[in-house]
């Protein structure tokens, strides 16, 4: 194994990070127009709050595996760098490991995160019924 091995998960993981933080900023704006609304305490903002938490928790964990993974891929680079053919490759495989981990904590946040609108699907279909048809 050299060198450009876990060099190439560098730009992966760059991005994966990006958009870790994009669902963090997303999450935490729908947080703050909750708390803003008229009725901060109406059933439905209620039903979603387990789920906002939920989301919060996941997403603090997805980017501190990621963080993770690209830390040790850092390091074995070091070591790949230094020659230390052992190290590197247990690094590179622990930086792979956690990347999984990230990834399954990722579509699990996506999961969570699709049962939210659920919740306000079916209050917008709610509201819509109980107005007359013309």
């Amino acid at each position: 194994m050299d060198l450009t091995t876990p060099a190439l998960l560098f730009p992966a993981i760059s991005l994966l990070l990006l958009a870790y933080t994009n669902r963090f900023l997303s999450l935490a704006q729908v947080i703050r127009q909750l708390h803003a609304s008229p009725d901060p305490s109406s059933p439905v903002v209620m039903m979603q709050i387990p789920g906002l938490k939920r989301r919060i928790t996941m997403i603090q964990y997805m980017q501190s595996f990621g963080v993770l993974s690209f830390l040790m891929c850092a390091l074995s680079m070091l070591a790949l760098f230094v020659h230390s053919e052992a190290a590197g490759k247990l690094m590179f495989g622990v930086s792979i490991v956690t990347l999984a981990v990230s990834l399954v904590l990722s579509l699990v946040e996506v999961l969570v995160s699709t049962n939210a609108l659920s919740v306000v699907v079916d209050d917008i279909q709610r509201m819509a019924d109980k107005i007359p048809k013309s």
